[in-house]
């Protein structure tokens, strides 16, 4: 297992254990107080538990090995269960949690021991940031500097931006049931416990918006990072077998890497000088990124068609 999939689970897991006793406090609470904002978090807990075990799943899969079907393996499967959750987390939590309040709105009803449901939230705010914070560790070590918000542009890694994602979104919901309940308690009016549930479900709808986008990319195919493409391309053009790149072309596949060099060399005194100068290149290249498992490498001249 590699030191990224190693962290990535570390933080799933981290997430599974604090939302599932999340969700069973929710549930709990929302029984007790008949608070909407309350069963909509339940819900939204109750939907990250099952996004973390599709996670689980996508990065068992990753690891199956290549076959005839797949000669490059099923390293991007990550992705498609990465859609899967944002899906989920759109439906599943957001919508429902729409419905659930405008529901309440039509049908309100006083909320029954508010001091349970406040408790029940400190005590989620508190996991969740644990949760939380196992991610944020596992990022900052991968993320080489960056701010949160151009590593989540940036990333490759949909499963962990998939739990910051969601945990992120948690805290924000949190919140927001937080003050619904307080302002239902201290005005008497259920209106703004409904108004909160209301105020979750779009929040999770937004922040799953923003993970699709970043795994519709990683989907249709996205190249390395930026600073990982310009390292490899600095890398070859410091072999002083090698004129210049002509073109470099990066596909991010999972964990793993496909890179394809077209590359001017330098006059070689035989075929087998040039082949052997082009596999010290690829040797080079997957010594420094072992994550590169495939090189392809063409020597052309500029203007070449081939």
């Amino acid at each position: 297992m590699s030191a990224n999939s190693e962290g990535s689970t570390k933080a799933i897991f981290y997430a599974l254990g604090a939302n599932g006793g999340i969700a069973i406090a929710k549930f709990v609470a929302a029984i007790f107080t008949a608070s909407g904002a309350m069963l909509a978090e339940a819900i939204h807990s109750l939907a990250d538990c099952i996004n973390q075990i599709f996670l689980l799943i996508g990065l068992r899969e990753a690891k199956r090995p290549p076959d005839a079907a797949h000669p490059m393996g099923y390293g991007r499967v990550v992705y498609f269960w990465a859609m899967m959750v944002a899906l989920l987390l759109f439906f599943l939590g957001g919508a429902f949690s729409v419905m659930e309040g405008l529901e309440r709105l039509k049908h309100p009803e006083p909320l029954k021991n508010p001091i349970v449901a406040l408790l029940v939230l400190g005590v989620s705010v508190l996991l969740e940031s644990f949760s939380l914070y196992g991610a944020m560790v596992e990022i900052r070590k991968i993320a080489l500097g960056k701010s949160f918000f151009q590593w989540f542009r940036e990333t490759r890694q949909s499963e962990l931006m998939v739990v910051a994602g969601e945990d992120i979104a948690a805290l924000a919901g949190l919140a927001v049931a937080f003050i619904a309940v307080v302002l239902s308690v201290v005005t008497g009016n259920p209106i703004w416990d409904s108004v909160g549930s209301i105020i979750v479900g779009c929040l999770l709808m937004t922040v799953a918006f923003f993970v699709v986008r970043e795994v519709k990319a990683m989907i249709t195919g996205e190249s390395a990072a930026p600073e990982v493409n310009a390292a490899i391309r600095a890398h070859i053009e410091e072999h002083p077998q090698v004129d210049h790149v002509i073109n470099l072309i990066t596909l991010q596949w999972g964990e793993q890497l496909m890179i394809a060099v077209q590359a001017k060399m330098r006059a070689q005194g035989s075929d087998m000088a040039l082949i052997d100068a082009i596999n010290e290149v690829e040797d080079g290249i997957q010594s420094k990124w072992p994550q590169a498992k495939w090189c392809f490498f063409e020597p052309d001249i500029d203007g070449g068609d081939d």
